[in-house]
Formats: C-alpha cells, structure tokens, sequence
C-alpha cells in the first residue's frame, strides 16, 4: 500500500516548547521499553518513558503468552528485571510459573489487564517519568547525534531532550527518523502477518484436554505429543487442520491452516491467535487500518468454527479482541552487527553477548496461510553490537527491531528476549550517561558482569 502524500504542505516555521529534559528516554512502552526503562533508572537517573496509548505492556497486554524464558534443554535462561517482573505479577496471581512446551521452548501465562497496572507500578517505583497519550513523531538532530525527540498529544508538538535515547518502539521509529538504515521483511519485502488476538469465555478446557490427551488421531496437534496436555491443565493448542478442513469445507472462511489456542489465567478463558491478514505493512497507518478490520471481520466464522468444530467450546462465546493487532514484524536496523539465521541455528556465542535466548526460528510466512518453525537444540547470544545503530551516536535499539536478518528475527521477537535486550539497552544507556553519552563507547564487559549481577543470565558468567 502506498504511504507517498498526494500532495506537500507547507508548514510555517515555530518554536517548539520543550516539555522535560533527561538523562535517558526510551520510547516505545512495550515489553522491550518497559524493562528498559526500569534498568535506566535504578541507578538513580532522570529517565522518561514515552507511549502513545493509554498504557503500558505493548504485546503483554493483547492475551499471548510469553514464550522463550526457558531454553530448549528446560533451563531459566531469561533473568534479571524480566523476571522480577513475572514474579510481582505473581503476587497478583497474574502469571503462570515457567512451563516447558514442546513446541514453543516454554510458556508463561500473563493476565493482560494486571500487566498494564503492575508495570506502571514497577516504573513509578523506580522514578520514571511515564508519558502516556503521547505520540512519538520526529527526532531533533546534532549532527550524528540525537538531541532530543518531537511528540505530539492533547497538549500540541512538545520536545523531549535526552543524553542517551532507547528505540523500543518495535518499527524502529525513532532509528529511521535519525537516519539509520533500515530494512524490512524479507528479500522481496513481505513481512510475516498480523493477527488480532480475541478471547473466548465459557471454554470447558478439561474437555478439551482429555480429547487431546484420549484422542489424538481425531484431534492432531503439530509435535506436541498426548501426554502433555495429561500432564498440563493449562496449555497452547496448535494444529487441529483436520477440523479447519472441515469447516472451510462447509463454508466457513478461516485465513489460517492451523487452530492456535492458548488458556487463559481465569476459568474458561481461551485466546485465540487465529485472524491472520497477509499484506499488511505495520508502518503505514493506511495498511493498519485495513489489516484491523479484515481481522476483525474473520472473527465471527472463527468463533463459528471453535464453538461447532472444537471440543469445549460448546457453551463458549467471544468475549473482547486484543485493542490492536499483535505486529510480527516491520522494520529492523542495520547494526554494527546483524544478526543471521546461521546464528541462531548454530547456537552462536559472542564476546560481547548480552542476552541469550533458545526461542526456534518461528516464520509466519508472508505469502500463505502457514509458517515453518527451526529448533537450534539448546541457546544462542543476542551481541551488544546489534543494539547499536550505525550513524548515530547516542542511540540504543532493543527490541524486535535490533540489527537481523528477517530470518533470525523471526527467534529473537517473541517477548522475553526484547524484555533482556531491553534491559541491556537500558543499562548501557545509564552506563553511557555516566561516561562520554556514547553507548559504543561503554566497556562492554563491565555492561556485562552489571547484568549478571543485577540477576541476569550469560553463558560464561553465570552458574550453570
């Protein structure tokens, strides 16, 4: 979809109110944003956390689990801030322990609506100034650095000044206004599609799991095997391509081949990562909004389809979507390194790695209705280098737009693995604020004993 203006305004030249001058910024309030925000202010700095919505959780907040906490082999390999942010939602009964999963490495279940206020609680508590209603929209340069950030709100077009500025926005926002390379999708620029998130309420999903468990045959799942769900009474369902055959047959419209369920916190609660729109591009506003109601759209014949064709679902009815689509990919910078498949297949180790993660390579892929999944076997380094952005001097990038090829980004995306590259950039950042406000120039291997000792896992460093 075309994103060019049809025609060019312009607009007369005017000062621009700055609205709070930091330490450190990060924009983009999402899984990434959040912990990154956090790690930056522990130390005592003046932080700010910019968000265009109404809260904070990004991803945490549309009914997915949180996959990748643990490593292929069982083990915790996901620490740090992360961690102890799954363990306050405990306290509120609002997460799940960490779960092996055949398929996915491990499950975390997380309550959306508690995610939103217990990170807001964690990042007051650490100082930040959370500015949410507030949308990210241009970056003011210094020559090769980042002086500060334009948003606009309620109040009209405010700045924001910053030493050390963290991309978390997972489009690379902030990156590509700076003028850093960026690419997008794959060779011929498709990009894994979206999906919009919906609950079902009413689910009897011990039925459900004794037909997984007694009969596989009629209820085939894609290598999860019958015992685990005998084994687990909460549990992602992927597969069932028999009984979507059977309901396209009828009539139905399902844009997917494979039935992907996840149960909820609460009794009866079932998230449905069904809706799949091919074509949309996460960065033009025009595209998204297509997206959006063509997903919203195949909602009633997906509900049709659990409630006649899925055991369980019987007595269920939907209860609310996701309040926007859940974005698999966009734009990723082109770092002073990029990560590539072979580095996640080989179960790469870097000297200057700052997160580790197990995740397979999972790609939905652009041009039909399936996606392929790749196991590595055990784990692979994320390396500082690939938070770092070429040209720009005071810029840090966590998240999902990190420096890969489309491939490796289709492992290092899922949620866990932004929350440690968050937490790394936001310690680098603090560490840069302390130094010459350059992120490349930081001793990485303090940056990294820093993680390790905050409670973060690192091969080498850690206990095995």
């Amino acid at each position: 979809m075309r994103n060019e203006p049809l025609c060019l305004v312009q607009e007369p030249a005017r000062a621009t109110p700055v609205r709070a001058e930091v330490d450190v910024l990060v924009v983009g309030a999402g899984p990434a944003g959040v912990i990154a925000a956090m790690a930056a202010a522990e130390g005592g700095l003046s932080v700010a956390l910019v968000e265009g919505r109404s809260f904070v959780g990004g991803n945490l907040t549309i009914g997915l689990p949180v996959l990748g906490f643990l490593s292929q082999k069982g083990k915790p390999i996901i620490a740090g801030l992360p961690q102890k942010f799954i363990d306050r939602l405990k306290v509120e009964h609002a997460a799940s322990e960490h779960r092996p999963c055949p398929l996915h490495v491990s499950l975390t279940l997380v309550e959306p609506e508690a995610v939103k206020s217990v990170a807001m609680e964690m990042l007051r508590e650490c100082g930040v100034d959370v500015m949410l209603y507030s949308m990210f929209t241009d970056v003011v340069m210094d020559g090769d650095r980042i002086r500060g950030v334009l948003i606009e709100s309620k109040a009209g077009r405010e700045a924001i000044l910053a030493r050390v500025v963290v991309d978390c926005t997972g489009d690379a926002d902030v990156a590509v206004r700076a003028g850093v390379p960026c690419e997008k999708g794959d060779e011929q620029g498709g990009m894994q599609p979206p999906t919009l998130m919906f609950c079902m309420v009413g689910v009897d999903t011990e039925k459900l799991r004794r037909c997984l468990r007694n009969a596989p045959e009629t209820y085939r799942v894609d290598f999860i095997p019958p015992a685990y769900f005998g084994q687990n009474d909460r549990f992602i369902v992927v597969g069932l391509r028999q009984q979507i055959q059977a309901a396209q047959a009828a009539g139905l419209v399902i844009a997917t081949e494979r039935t992907i369920l996840i149960t909820g916190l609460r009794q009866g609660d079932v998230w449905v990562n069904m809706t799949r729109v091919k074509g949309v591009d996460g960065t033009n506003p025009r595209s998204l909004a297509v997206g959006e109601t063509e997903a919203r759209r195949q909602i009633s014949d997906i509900v049709r389809y659990l409630i006649e064709y899925v055991p369980g679902f019987e007595q269920a009815h939907f209860s609310k979507a996701a309040p926007f689509l859940g974005i698999r990919e966009t734009r990723r910078i082109v770092g002073r390194y990029v990560m590539t498949r072979d580095d996640v297949l080989s179960c790469r180790r870097f000297d200057d790695a700052i997160a580790v993660a197990s995740y397979p390579i999972d790609l939905h892929r652009p041009d039909d209705n399936d996606c392929t999944l790749e196991w590595c076997g055990d784990c692979y380094d994320i390396p500082y280098r690939s938070l770092l952005p070429g040209g720009v001097m005071n810029l840090l990038v966590a998240g999902r737009c990190i420096s890969t090829t489309h491939e490796a980004m289709a492992a290092i995306r899922v949620m866990s693995t932004c929350m440690a590259t968050g937490e790394a950039a936001g310690r680098a950042a603090a560490m840069a604020v302390r130094g010459e406000g350059l992120p490349a120039r930081i001793d990485v291997a303090v940056l990294r004993a820093e993680l390790v000792a905050r409670g973060g896992y690192l091969r080498g460093l850690s206990p095995d």
